[in-house]
């Protein structure tokens, strides 16, 4: 009793037909195709992502250029007039 035989499988597909359908199939193929699509796509970018990580990260260049240091001295505005006290 080694192998199934091609009369086995066909038996084993008409009770699959029968149980689960002719309109139920193709759906559940259909969503099995997704699946699996989905799936190569994710470890596809998780391939990806380990070699990013695995390769040697090099310090990224400083954007702006250096500047002159700034004077941090706080000056206060001139003070203004109270309502009360301006000239009319």
């Amino acid at each position: 009793m080694g192998a199934m035989s091609p009369w086995h499988w066909a038996i084993v597909a008409l009770v699959v037909i029968i149980l689960f359908g002719s309109k139920k199939l193709p759906d559940a193929a259909r969503g099995l195709g997704r699946s699996l699509r989905i799936f190569k796509s994710e470890v596809k970018e998780m391939q990806n992502d380990d070699a990013r990580s695995s390769a040697p990260q090099q310090p990224a260049p400083n954007p702006l250029p250096s500047a002159q240091p700034v004077d941090a001295t706080v000056v206060d505005p001139a003070p203004s007039p109270h309502p009360d006290q301006r000239s009319a």
